[in-house]
């Protein structure tokens, strides 16, 4: 079974460890996943059996992401939420790739933050996939040799502010205030012979016990072998680089061909805008403070168990002096 490795403060420090039937750390400071992922090998598997076990009353959870990694990320890459943000279901002709600010990271039990100005506050659960090795040409990657490449799996909330990225038109700023990416609450680490549960994954999001989003990772219509090797054909990518593999359908966000239209009308002013946009969305359920957030990921057969991320939103207010 592949290894779940978590990331924490302990004792004054930032730590490493692994999860099996107890909490043991990881020998040595790894600064970054990255340097985890190159140089820890031994450490951790030495971690598995012989580490000291601590307790989790004892931690404080941090992302296993960290922030000199890169976020990428894959829009509308369901055919249920292709539908709902506006869209046919049918694959497109392209694959949809946007970026968030690695400051968005969060550990998986930490509040999200609502800033003062975003009225439309939305969740997507994501199932994030992780590099082991570099890539720095083009590379043409399939179902064999994915395994190469992929080295774990984790629970991802891209959480959006709906009325920034939809009204402004930048995807970058609606998803990338601080706190928008809960991840964890741990690393999975992929065994060389699971590969084949990428295709097999359960998502679950819940907001306030009630079910929003539920689908399965063979419904993505590009797949990670065909994203891995058109991303290859435009920029590097880095061991550590987390790519966000898109949101099934039930998210708050609605749109249509009328909506998408006012949001380019050149004669229409900024606050007409926002005021139509707002109006068109009150209704969907969107998030509140006090609404807690959870999240989960499952092989169909229960085998490979990403954990469970639960977030509770609250309101930035900002004191004036």
């Amino acid at each position: 079974m592949g290894t779940r490795l978590l990331r924490f403060e302990y004792d004054g420090q930032v730590r490493w460890g692994v999860y099996e039937e107890a909490l043991r750390l990881v020998e040595g400071t790894f600064p970054t996943l990255r340097n985890i992922l190159t140089d820890g090998h031994s450490q951790i598997t030495e971690a598995k059996t012989a580490g000291a076990i601590i307790s989790f009353e004892d931690i404080t959870l941090l992302s296993p992401i960290t922030h000199d990694g890169n976020i990428y990320c894959q829009g509308t890459n369901y055919a249920e939420h292709r539908e709902e943000a506006g869209f046919t279901q049918q694959k497109p002709a392209y694959n949809l790739l946007f970026m968030k600010s690695p400051s968005t990271l969060s550990a998986a039990n930490t509040n999200i933050i609502c800033p003062q100005d975003v009225q439309l506050l939305d969740y997507e659960i994501e199932l994030g996939l992780v590099l082991k090795q570099d890539i720095t040409e083009e590379t043409i990657i399939n179902e064999q040799n994915i395994v190469d490449y992929i080295g774990g799996l984790i629970i991802a909330n891209d959480v959006s502010a709906r009325d920034i990225q939809i009204v402004e038109q930048q995807w970058f700023k609606g998803k990338s205030y601080r706190t928008f990416c809960p991840t964890g609450p741990y690393l999975y680490l992929l065994e060389r012979d699971e590969i084949h549960y990428l295709n097999d994954l359960e998502l679950i999001l819940r907001v306030n016990d009630e079910v929003r989003q539920h689908s399965f990772s063979d419904h993505l219509l590009f797949k990670p072998a065909e994203t891995l090797t058109e991303m290859s054909t435009i920029f590097d990518l880095r061991i550590g680089d987390l790519i966000l593999t898109g949101t099934p359908g039930g998210v708050c966000l609605r749109l249509n061909k009328d909506i998408l239209e006012k949001m380019i009308d050149t004669n229409a002013t900024y606050e007409e805008k926002i005021s139509y946009f707002v109006d068109t969305q009150k209704e969907n359920g969107y998030l509140q403070p006090g609404d807690i957030i959870e999240l989960e990921i499952k092989s169909r057969d229960q085998y490979i168990d990403l954990g469970k991320q639960r977030s509770t939103v609250v309101q930035n207010i900002t004191v004036n002096s």
